[in-house]
């Protein structure tokens, strides 16, 4: 087994962990979102995990262990919209209201 193979097979091996970890953030948002009436943007949740799997994909498609602009572009987008969500649960679960 070559290294390309293997980086191609873990490239796409993590890639389901980690969305099944966004899908359970996903389901918190969820069920905050339902249970105090506050909008958490939940559905937004399914972007990252796109991004991060088309990124997943691009990666395992070139024949080098090395990236490209386009999956780097894709992983920086992905991780952007990840984290303002992430902030933004935050704000609404855990900061004091006035």
């Amino acid at each position: 087994m070559s290294s390309v193979s293997l980086h191609q097979f873990l490239v796409l091996y993590t890639w389901f962990p980690l969305a099944a970890l966004l899908l359970f953030l996903l389901l918190i948002a969820r069920f905050y979102a339902r249970f105090s009436g506050i909008r958490t943007w939940f559905w937004w949740y399914t972007v990252p995990v796109a991004g991060l799997g088309a990124a997943a994909v691009r990666y395992a498609s070139i024949d080098t262990v090395h990236g490209d602009a386009a999956g780097a572009l894709l992983l920086l987008l992905s991780g952007g919209v990840l984290l303002v969500l992430c902030l933004h649960l935050y704000r609404v679960m855990l900061v004091q209201r006035p």
